[in-house]
Parts: C-alpha cells; structure tokens; sequence
C-alpha cells in the first residue's frame, strides 16, 4: 500500500523508525508528486518522495553525559539517510515521561522532604508537585539538563482527586538536575507585597503558609451553590449528515470547494497541507509554529518561568484527547495521532483532532428596499481543531475555513492562570491577587503562525499595503477627502511591525497570474493583529531566547526543515538558534521566491479576580482572505435557505420575560 507522502506515520512505522515524527519531504520532491496528483495522472507507477522519519535521541558516552543526536530514517528502505550530532549544547525537548522522574526524585529527596517538613501544613493536606521546564539557563546554571517544580498541597478532606490544588500554593521550588536524577538546591521564594525589595527573603518560613488561603473549586460537584439550574438545551443538529468528507488514508479533507491535507506530529499538533481551493493552490503549508509564555516577575528565581510550549515539549505530546459533545458539537470526525514514550515505542493518541462544521452567523446579505426582497446566506465554516493541556493552561486551536474562500487560524487561553503564595492582606506589583493568599503573575503568551503560500504556484511576492492621508491640495485633493495607497514589494527577508494607523496589510500575490477583472495580481491578505510584542529587555536572557516574538511579521525564504520560529531547540536555550531573526539575517532576495510568511501575535496577561479559578477563554484570530483572487464573491452562489428548525419562543417559555 502507498502511502501519500503527507500522510502522519502510522503506528508501524514509527516503530520501524524507533522514534519522533514524520520528516516531510524536500519540497522539490513533493511538488512534481502533488501536480501529477492534482492533475489526475498519478498512478501506482508514478515515483514518489521516500517515507522519512526524523528520529531524536541520546548518546551516552563514558562522561556519563548525554549527547544529542538526530537521525534521518527511511522507513521503508529500513536505511538511514542523514545523521548529525547536536552536541551537547543544545537540549533536546522534554518528554513527558521526564516529568514522571522528576515527581519521583523530589518525592525520594531527602532535601525536599526537609524543605516540606518545615511547613506544618493542616490536616488533611497533603503536597503535590508540578513540573515544569527549567526556563533559560541564566548566570548561576552550567549546561548540564534541570527541571524544576511548583509545589502546592490539596485538600483531600472533599475525597475528590480533582479538588483544585492551585488554590495552596507553597513557597518552595525544588530544581533536579535529570543527569543526575537528584535534587540539587531548593529556591526558597519570597511572599511579599508592594513595595518591599524584590530580592529580598523572608528570613523565615511561615510554619503555614496557607493558612489564609481559601478553596476555590471549579469541579461541578464541588461548587458550593452548584451550577446553573436555567441553562436550556442548545443543539446543533445535522439530520442529513456532515458537507465534509474524509479520504481513506484519513488525511484527505474535502468540503465544499476546499481540498487540503491534515497532518499530526508532536511538535506542532495539527498542521494543514496543500490547501486547494477550486482547484487552485492556496497555500503549500500552515502551521502553529511556536509559542512563548514570559513570566515578569523579577524576584530570583521567577526569572526562569518562561515556557516555550511547542519547542520545549512539544504540542502534540500534550494534545487532549477530545470528548464527544464537549470540545466539538454537530457531526464530528475524529483524528488519532502518534507519539512515542520514553523508550521509542509508538503509542496511539486518540482524538487528539476534531473536524466540524458550524455556523459563524451571516455570510452575506442585501434587502432590495424597492421590492422587500431580502437575500440573506449563512457563514459556515469548516474546523480543524486540537487542544493542548500545559500544565495549568489550556489552548484551544482552530484552522478554519469558510465558504467564501477565507482562512482562519484561531487560538484560544483558558485553564488556570498560574499562582505563587503571597502574604496575607498584601498587593503585588508583579501580578493581581485573586484569592486568599494566592498571587497570579503578570505574564505574556506570545505565538506565531507560520504561513507557507503557494497562491496559483510556488512562487510568490509579499507586499506591504498601506492606506496613507493626502493633505488638502488645490491640484489633486480639493476637498481634503482624498487617501492613498502605497504598496512596497517586500525585495529581501524582513520584519515588519502591525501598523493600524496606517491600515498596514499583509499582501502575499503571483505576480505571474494576473486578475482579468482587476489586473492585479491574484492574492491572499491577512492584517497583523496589533497586539503588544515581548516585553522584557533586548539583553535579558527571556528576550535573546525568544527574537520572534519582537516584530508581528517575519518574511524570509523557504528552506527544507525550517519549520520552528524560536529555533529547532528552545528547551534551557540562552539564544534564539535557528529560528527567524537567523533566517532574516541571511538577508535573501524573496521577490518572486518561494517565501514563508511568519505572523506573530500575543496575548499581554495582567490577571484579573475573574480570571480564578479558571479562565474564561480569550480569543485571538488571524484571517487569511482572498484579495482579487476571484473573479466576484466566491460565496456568491452559497443557498439562501431559510432554517425551518428554527421558531418562534413561546410566551410559556419565557414566562418571565416582558414580552
């Protein structure tokens, strides 16, 4: 059996492989793959790109230190390809199976039990510990691999195993050196308040430090006046069916006029490939690249709470498996995944992506006022979604695609903010207090999506749009009313910044195919969202680790392999390597070229009491929209047919509203 060359690994395979994830192949290879295929003319006969497996691992040496290493695999031929050794200064992503040693090294610490000892915590408390990534290796670390831990104590009086622990935050973070699998120090935090020295220790610990803290549950079963008792039924029902279908091979996606591939690795969660809409190629690739949580908190040792959620660990690996009814609602399809555990062997995660149609409201409408006549259509969509679980925070993923030849791609923030013990009756500066001695930081989510266009071919021109004022003017702007646009073709890899005082927009054309209405050039656009960059420091160590997250958008050329905005290794990392400040510096002509289109946004979190004990969501969406790449409204033709499931409420059933 063949399969496609976009098609994830099966569990078979990456067991051949021994390990990690699907290495795409070369482009110049896919590309004659997918015109034959697009063409019709592909046959059982037809060459193909090899099936490839990018495998990671360790060598241990006689220093006892572990080397890292990267591996090519041809899973088929059961030969290797390519091999390089990373050395020792770069650390490869964590596995969740390290975060397992790490709760089971503190728990046999000596050390820690000491430092947990000096609490006299109240009964019924018992501690929990919470790993986390070291964060950037600053003055005081050598290279050697570190995890660290935010400890808590739950109440286990409820006998509720999922009683919120976030609520008694202890004062104490335990840091393992993995080498060594011990604890090497434990960082004593401070609990103070607005105005005192931030380096500065209380020169003891509480003997309870929680005893001001008080529960906050977010368990149905443990909230204290339940839930909602009015909240009626809302169903999305599809009698007939889902629009969508699904190939086979189970990466095939086909809906409306919309053809693309779904992909899954660890990394990246769920990523989307040769994205066709009508038969015309829109973009080869689009992915969430990376994401950066900085936390600012300057006392020693918060510096280092900065995450790098799909470097560090890895989105796939923490991808949710999704429930029936609750993450997605309608007719839903389901995609399992493959991840690998400590030891290599292939493991089927299932669910960990939903397919689903739903109703964004009105498409399109015009009321001819002379006859009464109103046409109205309805904006469906189509959505891929994943949902990763870090921790204590939640995101909620969405590639969505609408029936009037636009793209989506949607993030969302929810779960618990992440808390440290203050004093009691005391405020910070570094975070809002949101419950009894409970202090959220102030902190930043800041992703990028990486954009791979392919607009009627391969190779493509970004264009910087802006709409500018012309001042009043006897000769070409009498009235004052006139404005203009300026459009400058992006000639060499660049960043830029989001603009909305001047309407700055993202063009990405062929300059080769041109609009018969227009005559201009066929082209999709997107607006930078104009959210705050990176706050720390240039020189600071959050800041040298994390150069995508300082400019919006990022215009470089295509390279094979060049996937990851913050660099292929972000965990501990003091420098971004590899990622799109290096690919911007290589300084390329990217006219007319294969180009890869970075979009950076953030979310600048300064907590609120509403944000306790869970989050409502925050939402943030790109909108990736077509810009006279057809000849009229693409939707023009989308049916205008009234909805007969829908009727009138009852006065019965509102018979508390004035009506």
């Amino acid at each position: 059996m063949h399969h496609h060359p976009l098609t994830p690994l099966s569990e078979a395979e990456t067991n051949a492989a021994r390990d990690i994830y699907l290495e795409e192949p070369l482009k110049k290879d896919l590309i004659p793959y997918l015109q034959l295929e697009h063409s019709g003319k592909l046959c059982p006969t037809s060459p193909r790109p090899r099936r490839l497996a990018k495998c990671q691992y360790d060598i241990v040496g006689s220093e006892r230190v572990p080397e890292f290493h990267e591996a090519v695999v041809d899973v088929e031929g059961k030969v290797r390809i390519s091999y390089t050794v990373v050395g020792k200064q770069h650390q490869a992503s964590l596995i969740l199976a390290e975060f397992d040693i790490f709760v089971k090294v503190c728990e046999e610490s000596q050390m820690f039990k000491d430092a947990v000892a000096k609490f006299k915590l109240p009964e019924g408390f018992e501690v929990v510990i919470e790993p986390w990534p070291y964060g950037g290796r600053d003055r005081v670390t050598d290279d050697s691999r570190y995890f660290q831990g935010l400890i808590f104590a739950q109440d286990k009086r409820s006998g509720n195993p999922n009683s919120n622990f976030y609520a008694f935050p202890l004062p104490i973070i335990p840091v393992m050196d993995y080498h060594k699998r011990e604890i090497v120090r434990i960082d004593r935090l401070a609990t103070g308040g607005k105005g005192e020295d931030p380096l500065t220790l209380p020169e003891a610990t509480r003997e309870n430090p929680i005893g001001h803290c008080t529960p906050a549950e977010y368990i149905p079963e443990l909230l204290s006046n339940g839930t909602r008792k009015d909240l009626k039924p809302l169903n999305v029902l599809q009698p007939e069916g889902p629009s969508f279908r699904v190939a086979q091979d189970e990466s095939l996606v086909e809906w409306q006029k919309w053809r693309f591939r779904v992909g899954f690795n660890p990394r990246e969660g769920a990523t989307i490939h040769d994205i066709r809409y009508d038969g015309r190629s829109v973009l080869y690739r689009l992915s969430l690249s990376e994401m950066t949580v900085p936390y600012a908190d300057p006392r020693y040792p918060f510096h280092r709470k900065q995450a790098f959620d799909f470097g560090d660990g890895g989105a796939g690996n923490c991808a949710n498996n999704l429930s029936l009814g609750c993450d997605c609602l309608g007719v839903i399809k389901y995609f399992d995944g493959v991840v690998t555990d400590a030891e290599g062997n292939a493991t089927v995660a299932p669910n960990v992506i939903c397919l689903h149609e739903q109703d964004n409201g009105i498409g399109w409408k015009h009321t001819n006022w002379r006859t009464g006549r109103a046409v109205v259509t309805r904006s469906r969509e189509l959505v891929v979604q994943f949902i990763i679980t870090l921790a204590n925070y939640e995101y909620i993923f969405a590639y969505k695609f609408d029936l009037a030849g636009g793209i989506s791609v949607e993030s969302r923030a929810t779960g618990i903010v992440s808390v440290v013990n203050i004093d009691p009756g005391k405020q910070s500066e570094y975070g809002n207090v949101v419950g009894n001695g409970v202090l959220a930081q102030n902190h930043q989510h800041i992703f990028c999506i990486r954009i791979d266009p392919a607009i009627d071919g391969y190779k493509n021109t970004v264009y910087i749009e802006e709409s500018h004022a012309v001042e009043m003017n006897d000769q070409t702007n009498p009235e004052g009313n006139l404005y203009r646009i300026c459009k400058t073709p992006v000639e060499q890899s660049s960043w830029f910044d989001a603009a909305p005082e001047k309407n700055r927009i993202i063009k990405m054309v062929n300059t080769d195919k041109i609009n018969p209405i227009s005559q201009r050039p066929v082209g999709y656009k997107f607006t930078p969202m104009a959210t705050q960059l990176l706050l720390a420091d240039k020189r600071s160590i959050q800041a040298r680790r994390a150069q995508f997250a300082q400019h919006h958008v990022w215009v470089t050329k295509y390279r094979d392999g060049e996937l990851y905005a913050g660099g292929k290794y972000t965990l501990q990392s003091q420098e971004e390597v590899g990622g799109v400040s290096d690919a911007v510096k290589r300084g390329e002509n990217v006219a007319n070229e294969d180009v890869v289109v970075w979009s950076v946004f953030g979310i600048t979190h300064n907590p609120r009491v509403e944000d306790w004990p869970v989050m409502p969501v925050e939402c943030y969406q790109l909108n990736i929209r077509p810009t006279d790449f057809f000849t009229d409204n693409p939707a023009i033709d989308v049916p205008s047919n009234r909805n007969m499931s829908s009727q009138l409420v009852r006065s019965d059933d509102c018979s508390k509203c004035n009506l």
